[in-house]
Order: C-alpha cells, then sequence, then structure tokens
C-alpha cells in the first residue's frame, strides 16, 4: 500500500510539471506569434502619441510639446516630426493601426487625422478597446526615443528640442541595427525590398 501511494503522488508530481511545461510552451508560442512582420512597406504604419516634459524653466502654464510617431511595420522606418506623415513618407501608406486616442478617432465629418486618412485611401484600424499594449511596435519605439534621445540631451529651447528629434530620426533609420530586421537600419531594409540588387551585389 505505501509503495502504491509513492507511485500515486510521482504521477500526480509528473502531470502538475507536465501542465507546467506545456503551459509555458503554450506562452512562448503565443509571444512568437505575436513578433510578425508585414510583406512590404506601407502595408501597415503604427501610430501613437506622447505628451513630453516640459524643459527646465518652462512654465506650468506653458503649451505642451507632443511627440508624434509613426513607424512602418515592415521596415521600422521612423518617422517622429509634427507634421503629417504622409507628406514625408516615401512609399504609400494602406493602412495606419493605433490606440482610441481622441487623436486618432472622433467624428469623421471633421476629425483632422481621420479626413486625411480619407483623403488618402488608408484604411484606419485601432486596438482593442482600454488595451494600447496590442500596439506594441509603437509603444515599443516611443520608449527607445524617450531612453535614447530625450533622456540622454538636455534641451535649451523648444526649437532646440525639435532639431535634435530630427537628429535622432536620421541615426534611428539610417544607422542603429535593428534585431528584428536581422541587423539591417530601416533604410537597408527598404533598399532590399526595392533595390534588392543593390544589397547583394555590395
Amino acid at each position: 500500500m505505501i509503495f502504491i501511494n509513492h507511485r500515486f503522488h510521482c504521477l500526480k508530481y509528473g502531470i502538475k510539471r507536465l501542465n507546467k511545461i506545456e503551459h509555458e510552451i503554450e506562452e512562448r508560442l503565443k509571444k512568437q506569434a505575436k513578433r510578425y512582420n508585414k510583406d512590404y512597406p506601407g502595408q501597415m504604419v503604427h501610430f501613437d502619441c506622447k505628451r513630453l516634459p516640459l524643459l527646465e524653466g518652462q512654465s506650468v502654464q506653458a503649451q505642451r510639446d507632443y511627440l508624434f510617431i509613426a513607424i512602418d511595420d515592415f521596415s521600422r522606418e521612423l518617422f517622429a516630426v509634427i507634421l503629417q506623415v504622409s507628406e514625408e513618407c516615401a512609399y504609400t501608406i494602406e493602412q495606419v493601426y493605433s490606440n482610441n486616442g481622441k487623436e486618432f478617432k472622433g467624428n469623421p465629418h471633421y476629425h483632422v487625422f481621420i479626413l486625411l486618412c480619407k483623403e488618402h485611401q488608408i484604411e484606419q484600424r485601432f486596438t482593442k478597446i482600454r488595451n494600447p499594449k496590442t500596439n506594441g511596435k509603437a509603444e515599443s519605439v516611443i520608449r527607445t526615443i524617450m531612453e535614447m534621445w530625450h533622456q540622454k540631451t538636455h534641451f535649451a529651447s523648444p526649437a532646440h528640442r525639435k532639431t535634435e528629434l530630427i537628429r535622432f530620426v536620421n541615426y534611428y533609420n539610417s544607422l542603429k541595427p535593428h534585431s528584428s530586421l536581422n541587423a539591417l537600419t530601416p533604410i537597408e531594409k527598404l533598399i532590399d525590398y526595392f533595390y534588392p540588387e543593390t544589397i547583394n551585389n555590395a
């Protein structure tokens, strides 16, 4: 009887262990499934917006600056400027993906962003309500910008901050290798797509 109980406890422990391993594998597969890349530039562009901190010496009544970013899902090319991204982008944007913030969603008759998408025949898609983390690529790049640019630079003025943002975006797109792009930069990824013979003959 003691032997049977021992075997029962071993079996019970083994089943629990297998369940734990199975759960870990399922979670790992879910994470891998979320790491997708679109097939070509402009197929989906992720958008997000962040209110920037006041600069040293700025009054609390000062007009706040907002960081408006867009990142191409295919190439990870970054746009982070205070103007309409469609005027900067060299390829056709088919679809934009954003959270449900009022800067991206509102009355379709007069909301500037919605009207701009309609004008350029761009489909709008949104994250699940109260779940902005599903826009992970945009949130991740904002964290990168804040850590590598904003937290490491002393800005003398709002104009200086805008200038330094342009410099950082140039660095991000032209010089910074991305692990998700097999160590290519966003510009190299785009060149490889539009002019593959350039990369292959280099």
